[in-house]
């Protein structure tokens, strides 16, 4: 009896936000920024963290903006660099996660300029290698499929993946 009680209790207290003066929150939002690239639709929704009227959240954007904390361009540039070259995810994936945070198609473009065609390719290649020796018990055209399918479900293109497949055979 006496947990839920406790257990009630912290869920109320949980329901409730606290308060915070406008200078407070601008601060807090400055630093979620600083601390890593952020696009607006992030920063949008670290505002349902605080109550704060609707000309408070613009104000904090532009100001957010006109800091240059809060940069789209630097946010999908930055994005598709880590995303890449250190997930090792495809175009196809890095793309629609792009789309999914509102980043409109010509940033999306400029941004995917940043992988490098032939770090693209060995990229594919490298993970290609690495999964289809991780096949154990299977005949060599299952570790084609899976190993194909695996790639396929990082975000790379079949096309380019059944090219460079035949390179390496």
């Amino acid at each position: 009896m006496l947990k839920t009680k406790t257990i009630d209790q912290k869920s109320t207290i949980d329901k409730q936000k606290k308060s915070y003066t406008f200078e407070e929150i601008k601060q807090k939002m400055v630093n979620y920024c600083v601390y890593q690239d952020r696009c607006h639709k992030e920063v949008e929704q670290k505002f349902w963290d605080f109550l704060l009227i609707q000309e408070a959240k613009d104000e904090i954007i532009l100001y957010l903006i006109k800091e240059n904390y809060l940069n789209e361009e630097r946010f999908a540039r930055s994005f598709v660099r880590g995303k890449f070259y250190q997930k090792h995810w495809g175009r196809n994936k890095i793309i629609g996660q792009l789309k999914f945070k509102g980043i409109t198609p010509k940033l999306i473009q400029k941004a995917m300029d940043e992988i490098d065609e032939e770090d693209y390719e060995a990229s594919i290649k490298k993970l290609y290698l690495q999964y289809y020796k991780l096949q154990k018990d299977a005949k060599d055209h299952m570790k084609h499929q899976k190993t194909t399918r695996y790639l396929i479900s990082k975000g790379y293109e079949y096309e380019i993946i059944s090219r460079l497949r035949q390179d390496l055979l």
